[in-house]
């Protein structure tokens, strides 16, 4: 028996101590995360996503308007290009010669003879020439000489009386027999116009028909009886063959036939005329029907094609791509995608994809080691992933002729995210981007060299963005940037200057992508607040406009608690300057800490800074538990502020981390004091009541302002605040947070923090600083 209890074995301590844990258990324990799995989901799903936008399974066409070919371009296959000039010439000449399409409606000839009957009569009827109808004076020509006359009848009179004698009595002849016979030679003379036609008189150069068109009559088809569709086939004829005037003259084909009506011969030169006035029109422009058979004469005309055989030369060395040369290379690119087979689409698909996945492991590892943020926060890494993706969609997009401006969503994206996160993660986002974006549009070297020198200059000038200013000056350096390398890349590919300055091609294309960088300056300036929104950020020109003393939270404060409002204004002026001190952002501890106890004015008697000399404290009548949590709640009541009014999630952070997780000591003290008076009451001095809910601090930033909130508040204990005590004050504050685990969660070193202790003295030794006591003026 031993004299302490059973001996103890050394292994039973062994066993409870786990071995090393092998890269392969680790890797398993990882993938059992559910959130970590639906990271690397929504990774792949980008990736996925990129696959479509890029897109993955063709090879994209290099070639771009106005680019220089410095070793020319060769066919790689054997193809066929359409000669688009010679087979739109051959078609439109074809089109140009199909016939012009016309209904004929002979019916319209019917009440012609009719018409000539009554106007004869009434010339029979008539004894002088003022005697007749002035419509029939005017359809005769007995109104004025005619030029048409022949036979020597110039005058109208003249001509009256060559009608009379046609129609007067002759031999056995009575004037009616005499004007049946006219009418019925009139009809025998217009019986051939019914099978072509007459064509109105505006038609001829209003459509543009001369004399060598041709002409489709077809019979006009009785929606009813169907009647006319089959009995006659459609003719086509000239325009001589349906010209009235040319019909009379008998010129065409098709013409009447003087001679064979002697009654009417005898006067041809008046029923010429008459003739003529009547105007029988009986042809209707089918527009329809001629389109159709214009339309069927190009379709007619196949494609002029010329061959290309594999090796032939497509574009000389050193040309500057036109129109016409983007023709004949995109016809061998179309050529290429037909011939493409499943293999081949596939194995480019697998290929894409593990360049992009290679991408994707190799920003996630910056991340996940840099920007653990973006990782930790969902919302952050799909924003991340989402603008990644909109930007390669966009980029492709814009990359084609005329716009070549694919830099445009490059150069906004990366100025977005060096103003959201760093330079650093900006400038690899960039290299990404541009690496995509050239294996997406034109996979050449030159295009990279000049996006990735463009994304550098742009991320360079945006470490702090104090006004929108810093954006354009981004923008026009990265324009800059652009035209340089630009031209610097063309010289490289030509050998020299007088080919890249041949015809401007290349300083156009130059200037162009300058001018669209300065746009997206301009544009990412403009659109600051969504983006401060979005990514939740704060730049240097919002938190200058929430300075501003007339912030509503500010007059707030500023009236119902002076003595905080001053701590704040104090708290500000010294943490700005420790701030800056280590390299954080001033600005920023500056304005948070105008803010960070907005809280205090919900109850601000309860709170020393606010209470004047000589009144009783309200502290005095409540227990320190009661009192503790008066002072805690002064953060919970100013993050409900803050959310109200919107403030930035920054000064949130500030009004929730500044104290911590620290020990309101006043009153622990005094809890501890009374429990050891009274014992029951021990269970009232549990130091975790009586500390801050935290977090503790997360950045620089907030670490600075803990420990400037402590000193200012502190320093104005001191009755004799000198040098050496200010010192010595900041150094035990400081020190006290550091033991107290205060700074664990935030970057702060210990380098920094004594740093921002020498700051503090620095700044709190210039506000107590000594005055001399001037001497009082004697009297007499």
């Amino acid at each position: 028996m031993f004299l302490f209890g059973q001996k103890r074995h050394r292994h039973t301590r062994t066993h409870s101590v786990r071995g090393p844990e092998s890269g392969w258990d680790s890797l398993w324990s990882r993938l059992k995360d559910r959130s970590l799995l639906g990271r690397l989901g929504l990774c792949l799903l980008a990736v996925l996503v990129m696959l479509v936008v890029v897109p993955s399974w063709w090879i994209p066409f290099p070639y771009r308007e106005g680019q220089i070919v410095p070793n020319g371009v060769v066919a790689s296959i054997d193809f066929e290009v359409v000669d688009q000039r010679e087979t739109y010439l051959l078609r439109e000449n074809a089109a140009d010669a199909a016939p012009f399409v016309f209904e004929n409606n002979p019916a319209i000839l019917d009440s012609l003879p009719a018409n000539f009957e009554a106007a004869v009569l009434a010339i029979d009827k008539a004894e002088t020439l003022a005697d007749l109808p002035e419509k029939v004076r005017h359809d005769f020509g007995l109104v004025a000489p005619s030029p048409d006359a022949a036979e020597g009848l110039q005058s109208p009179q003249e001509r009256f009386i060559a009608l009379k004698g046609a129609v007067a009595e002759k031999g056995q002849q009575t004037p009616k027999q005499r004007v049946d016979d006219l009418v019925f030679d009139l009809t025998i003379l217009i019986a051939p116009l019914r099978s072509t036609g007459i064509i109105p008189k505006g038609v001829r150069p209003e459509l543009g028909i001369g004399y060598e068109s041709r002409l489709k009559i077809k019979p006009v088809v009785d929606a009813e009886s169907n009647e006319g569709a089959e009995d006659e086939a459609d003719e086509t004829l000239l325009l001589v063959d349906v010209d009235l005037p040319d019909l009379l003259r008998g010129t065409g084909n098709k013409s009447v036939k003087w001679g064979s009506s002697p009654t009417v011969d005898a006067i041809k030169p008046l029923v010429t005329t008459w003739m003529l006035n009547q105007y029988p029109a009986t042809l209707r422009f089918d527009q329809g029907a001629t389109e159709e058979g214009r339309a069927a004469a190009r379709a007619s005309i196949p494609d002029v094609e010329i061959p290309y055989s594999n090796g032939g030369s497509l574009v000389q060395p050193g040309s500057v791509l036109d129109a016409n040369d983007l023709a004949l290379l995109s016809a061998e690119y179309e050529k290429l995608k037909q011939q493409a087979t499943w293999a081949d689409l596939s194995l480019r698909i697998v290929v894409v994809f593990a360049m992009l996945a290679a991408l994707a492991v190799l920003n996630g590892y910056y991340l996940y080691r840099n920007e653990p943020n973006v990782v930790q926060n969902i919302n952050r890494l799909i924003v991340y992933l989402t603008a990644i993706v909109v930007a390669v969609a966009l980029g492709r997009m814009l990359s084609f002729d005329p716009w070549r401006a694919e830099v445009i969503p490059l150069v906004a994206t990366v100025m977005v995210f060096a103003i959201a996160y760093n330079q650093v993660f900006a400038a690899l986002t960039g290299f990404t981007l541009c690496l995509v974006v050239t294996l997406a549009t034109t996979m050449q070297l030159s295009q990279f060299v000049v996006l990735m020198t463009t994304a550098a200059t742009a991320v360079l000038p945006l470490s702090r963005v104090s006004s929108r200013t810093t954006l354009i000056k981004a923008g026009f350096f990265a324009g800059l940037a652009y035209l340089l390398s630009s031209l610097g890349v063309g010289v490289l590919e030509t050998q020299g200057v007088g080919e890249l300055f041949h015809d401007f091609a290349t300083l156009k294309q130059s200037l162009k992508g300058a001018a669209w960088c300065l746009f997206a300056g301009y544009f990412v300036a403009g659109s600051l607040p969504f983006i401060e929104s979005t990514f939740g950020v704060i730049t240097d020109i919002s938190l200058l406009e929430m300075s501003d003393p007339s912030h509503p939270l500010l007059q707030e404060l500023v009236q119902r608690a002076p003595g905080t409002y001053n701590h704040s204004i104090s708290v500000a002026t010294i943490a700005e300057s420790a701030a800056e001190s280590i390299g954080a952002n001033g600005l920023l501890v500056r304005v948070g800490a105008y803010f960070h106890d907005i809280g205090k004015m919900l109850k601000p008697q309860y709170f020393i800074e606010n209470v004047q000399s000589g009144t009783e404290s309200r502290h005095d009548q409540l227990a320190p538990a009661m009192s503790t949590l008066i002072i805690i709640g002064h953060v919970k009541d100013g993050v409900d502020l803050a959310e109200q009014y919107n403030l930035p999630q920054q000064f949130v952070d500030f009004i929730e981390q500044h104290h911590g997780t620290t020990l309101v000591e006043y009153f622990y003290h005094e809890a501890t004091r009374q429990a050891e008076e009274s014992p029951d009451r021990k269970s009232d001095a549990e130091e975790s009541s009586f500390r801050y809910p935290g977090p503790k601090p997360q950045t620089r930033e907030a670490g600075v302002m803990m420990i400037a909130d402590a000193c200012e508040s502190a320093s104005r204990t001191l009755t004799d605040p000198t040098a050496k005590r200010l010192g010595t004050l900041v150094h035990e504050l400081a020190m006290k947070r550091l033991l107290d685990g205060q700074f664990d969660e935030c970057s702060l070193t210990l380098r920094e923090i004594a740093t921002i202790e020498k700051s503090l003295v620095k700044s709190l030794i210039g506000i107590y600083h000594g005055r001399i006591k001037y001497p009082e003026a004697r009297t007499a």
